[in-house]
Parts: C-alpha cells; structure tokens; sequence
C-alpha cells in the first residue's frame, strides 16, 4: 500500500480507570501509532477512587517512556449515585502487583470533561473515537455540558456490559456499567455508533499461564511491569469462574480499533436498566431481535483470543 492512500491512525480518547487491564490497553495503544493517535487520557473513577486512577494511569505512561501524554483527571462520583469501586478485583491500589512509584510526571490542570469537550470541538468533526474502560461519567458529563459535541463523535467503543455472561459485580449487572447506568444510558441512547466490548467477549480474552509468560518473557519494564499486574489480577477471577486465567477486558477496546476483524458482533439494541433495585446496571441485550427498538450498538460476541494476544504481545515488545 502506499503512503498516499494508507489509513491515517486513529485519533482516540482512553477514558479510564486503571486497573490492570486499563494499564494494558493503555500500553497497547501508546505500542500502536501507526494505528492510534492517543490525543489524551481522561481518569474516572471506578476500579478504584479517582486520586488513584489518575495517578496508575500517569505510572503506565511512565513505564511506558511516555510521559509527554497528557493525563486529565474527571468526575470523582458517578452522576447520581455514590462511588461503587473494586479493590478486592484490582488491590487496594488499582495496580496491585508490580512494584509501584509516585510518578513525577504532572497531572494536567485541565480537567477531565473539559478536555473531552475541548477536543471534539477542536478537532474535526467525526474524527475523534471516545474510548471508555471504566464508568461512563466522564462521557455522559461532557455530552450533558456540551451536546454540540455529541454529533462531533465519530464511534464509542467502550468496554461494559453483559448479556448471556450475566453480572459480575451483581448477578445481573457489569461493573462498569452498574458504578454508574445513568451515565451509560445517556451515552446509549445519544444516538451516535457505539460499540460494545462485553463480557460476553471480554471472558474468551483470557490471561492464561503460557500467555503471561510470553508477556513476561519480553524481558523488558514494560514487559515484567505487565507479567507482574497479570499474576495478580487473574487471581480474583480463577478463583470465582474457576476459568484458566483473568478475562482481559479493556484491551479488547483498543484492539477492536488495530485488528477489528479479530471480533464478531451483532448490531442490536442496547438499554441500561437504571430504576429496578434488583437489577440495576443490567444491559438489556435484544440479542435475538425480539423488541422493535431500533439498533444503537454493536455488541460483541465473540473474539480470536489466541489472534488478541499474539497482537497485544508482538506490540508491547516495541515498548
């Protein structure tokens, strides 16, 4: 292909809330720039509270020799509700694992749905992806602030939600859906392209031993940095599904965006429950087609999980 007619690499907002595997679709992405132009990382709190999620995000871009990314910290609490988080998945630091520093790279002063908003307005218009790992706040915020940046947008592709997987934080919600389904509803129901990473697909993308030693095995920071947080996240969910390894969810995000032909969904409708007390956060899925709600999302199904880790390892050893 030449120069001339090849694609120009994507521009992306990683919204975020590390999290082990927030820290590596963050890697994956700043291992891309052939494929992504990672214009900023917007922190929310989920996985563990903000002042934490912003400062792992600055340690990945530090373990990654890029501390020239612009590291934004958002919404503190979800939209309405108080703050759900998830140490007892991720450790008390949102990274348990590796041994963690006090990054020295500064936290932008501008804050974290400002720059949301900011950048869609700057940029033109439909070339900009939102990618969310974590709850929707950040997102919903911006788009309530500003909604002439909705139709700006050119796709979400975020990592939440569950049908035929069910919950793993309630028996019929996903965390990050649950932490905050007003914000997730609002972004559902803007009416602009979004695609869904579930756990659906997200629990065929598992970590397995062989797969963590070939990360491991790259004998680099980033590389053992990377082992380190995998062989304490799979923990949690070896011992819940009793499965060969932890799910690794939020980098299926960022590799939908280099290998898309890695995935498979189907274009269906998508809506949060935000009123039942038993079923808050649930993504009601219309896999099967059964309602007249017209599609709003792309909800993946299924992935080439042996294709997802070749392409995550081959791109972390760049780094």
């Amino acid at each position: 292909m030449s120069e001339q007619t090849a694609t120009p690499p994507r521009k992306i907002i990683i919204d975020t809330d590390p999290g082990q595997d927030d820290a590596v679709a963050i890697l994956l992405a700043l291992a891309s720039p052939e494929d992504i132009d990672l214009l900023g990382i917007t922190c929310v709190a989920g996985n563990v509270p903000l002042a934490l999620t912003q400062t792992n995000a600055r340690r990945v871009c530090e373990v990654a020799g890029r501390s020239d990314v612009a590291v934004h910290a958002g919404c503190a609490a979800p939209l309405q509700r108080p703050l759900v988080t998830a140490e007892h998945v991720h450790g008390k630091t949102g990274l348990d694992g590796p041994d963690l520093w006090e990054p020295t790279m500064p936290l932008s002063p501008v804050d974290g749905v400002t720059f949301i908003i900011d950048t869609l307005r700057r940029e033109p218009a439909g070339t900009v992806t939102l990618c969310p790992l974590g709850p929707l706040t950040n997102i919903a915020a911006a788009f309530e602030q500003a909604p002439d940046i909705i139709e700006r947008v050119q796709e979400v592709v975020l990592m939440g939600g569950a049908y035929f997987e069910v919950g793993n934080i309630t028996p019929a919600a996903e965390f990050n859906i649950y932490v905050d389904p007003e914000a997730a509803q609002a972004v559902l129901g803007a009416g602009i392209p979004v695609t869904m990473m579930p756990l659906d697909v997200t629990h065929k993308a598992l970590a397995t031993r062989p797969r963590i030693d070939a990360i491991r095995a790259l004998n680099s920071r980033v590389g053992t940095f990377t082992a380190e947080m995998l062989d304490f996240f799979e923990r949690f969910d070896v011992e819940k599904y009793g499965s060969d390894g932890g799910p690794l969810h939020d980098p299926c995000v960022i590799a939908y965006l280099i290998r898309p032909d890695l995935f498979s969904g189907r274009h269906i409708n998508v809506m949060v429950e935000t009123g039942s007390d038993l079923t808050l956060g649930m993504t009601v899925a219309d896999w099967w087609g059964v309602t007249d709600r017209a599609a709003n999302a792309l909800f993946i199904g299924d992935v080439d999980s042996d294709g997802l880790f070749d392409l995550i390892t081959k791109r972390l050893g760049r780094l």
